[in-house]
C-alpha cells in the first residue's frame, strides 16, 4: 500500500481576500534616481567654520584649500574635506591634563603623566617637570600630508627637546633660577625641529608649570631651599645696610674734607693779610720811624687798657691816694687819636 504525500497546511487559495501587489518598475527607477539626486546634493555641499580652513582631497590626494563659508565639491565621496583649525591657539600639556578640552592631543592618558614628567638633570638628580606648549597650524597641507599624525609627532618632539634641555642643567637650576632659560632654549630648539620636519606648525610658547623634586626627597629639598632663601635674605639685608652706611660715611668724610679745606684757606688768607699788613707797617716805619712807633704804641695801649679794669696807683713816697686816671676816657682819647 503506497503512502500519500503530506498535506500542505497553507494552500495557495487559503487567503482568497488578499490582493496581489503589483510593483511598477518605472516608479522604482524614478525613486532610485531621486534618491541619488538627493544624496549627490547632500554630499556636494560643505561648510567651513570661521576658525578653520577646509582641505579638499580628491581620491585621497590634495586638491585645494577653502576658506570659511559654503562651498561645493564632487559628491559620492569623490572629494573629501578635512577641517583644520588654523585660527585657533592650540596647546599640549605634559605631565598633567586639564579637563574639558576639545583637542584630543592636548594631553596624554593619566597613566602616562608620571613617565612624562620624570626627568634626570645634568648632575644625575631626578626632577618632576610639567610644561605646556602653545602652537598654531599655519600650513594645512603640510600639517596633513608631510608628517603622519602631526600632533603625536609634536608631542614626541617636545618631550625629546625638554629632556635634552633639562639634562644640560643642575637640579637647582631646573627648580629655581634656570626656569626662564629652560623655556627660551626649549622654544628655540623645538621651533627648529618642527621647521626641519616641515610639519606646518608654528610654536608660539613653551612654559614650565610645576617643577619639583621627587616626592621622597621633597621635604629635604624644601628645607635646603628655605635655607638658601634665608641666606639670600641675610645677604640682601647686609647689602642694604652697606649701601646705607657707606654713602653716609663717604658724605661725612667729604664734609670734613671740605671743612678742613675751608679752614686751611681761611688761615692762609689771614696769614697773607697779616704779612701784607706787616709789610705796609714796615714801609711806613722806614719812612717815619718815630711817628710810626708812637702810632703803634698808642694803638697797642688802646687795645690793652680797656682790659685792665679799675686800678689804684699809689706812689711809694706819697702819703695819700693819687688822683685816679679815667681809663674809660683814655680809651676815647686814644680812639680819637686814631681818627
Amino acid at each position: 500500500m503506497s503512502e500519500s504525500p503530506p498535506r500542505n497546511p497553507f494552500p495557495t487559495n487559503s487567503f482568497p481576500d488578499r490582493p496581489d501587489i503589483q510593483v511598477n518598475p518605472k516608479l522604482v527607477l524614478a525613486a532610485g534616481i531621486l534618491g541619488l539626486i538627493l544624496i549627490a546634493a547632500w554630499t556636494s555641499v560643505f561648510t567651513v567654520p570661521a576658525e578653520s580652513e577646509g582641505v579638499v582631497m580628491r581620491f585621497g590626494e590634495f586638491k585645494s584649500t577653502q576658506n570659511s563659508g559654503l562651498h561645493f565639491k564632487f559628491p559620492f565621496g569623490v572629494d573629501r574635506v578635512k577641517l583644520v583649525p588654523v585660527r585657533r591657539q592650540l596647546k599640549q600639556e605634559f605631565g598633567f591634563g586639564t579637563g574639558g578640552n576639545t583637542n584630543r592631543w592636548q594631553s596624554s592618558g593619566q597613566r602616562e603623566w608620571a613617565d612624562e614628567k620624570a626627568m634626570v638633570t645634568g648632575d644625575l638628580n631626578a626632577a618632576l617637570v610639567e610644561w605646556v606648549i602653545q602652537y598654531r597650524i599655519e600650513n594645512p597641507k603640510s600639517y596633513l600630508f608631510n608628517v603622519r599624525f602631526a600632533d603625536d609627532t609634536l608631542r614626541d618632539a617636545s618631550e625629546s627637546v625638554m629632556r635634552e634641555v633639562v639634562g644640560d642643567r643642575t637640579v637647582d637650576e631646573v627648580i629655581t633660577i634656570g626656569r626662564q632659560e629652560i623655556e627660551n632654549e626649549a622654544l628655540v630648539k623645538l621651533q627648529a625641529l618642527v621647521k626641519s620636519y616641515k610639519m606646518g606648525i608654528k610654536i608660539d610658547q613653551v612654559q614650565l608649570k610645576d617643577v619639583n623634586p621627587p616626592t621622597r626627597v621633597q621635604a629635604s629639598f624644601n628645607e635646603v631651599n628655605q635655607a638658601q632663601q634665608e641666606r639670600e635674605s641675610a645677604i640682601n639685608v647686609a647689602n642694604g645696610e652697606y649701601n646705607k652706611s657707606v654713602p653716609r660715611a663717604r658724605g661725612e668724610a667729604d664734609q670734613l674734607i671740605r671743612t678742613a679745606e675751608g679752614y686751611a684757606a681761611k688761615r692762609i688768607n689771614e696769614a697773607q693779610g697779616d704779612a701784607s699788613a706787616f709789610t705796609s707797617q714796615l714801609a711806613q716805619y722806614i719812612k717815619a720811624p718815630e711817628i710810626t712807633k708812637q702810632r703803634l704804641y698808642l694803638e697797642t695801649m688802646g687795645d690793652v687798657l680797656p682790659r685792665v679794669g679799675k686800678k689804684i696807683i699809689i706812689d711809694e713816697s706819697a702819703s695819700g691816694i693819687l688822683p685816679l686816671l679815667n681809663l674809660g676816657g683814655a680809651q676815647g682819647l686814644i680812639g680819637g687819636g686814631k681818627r
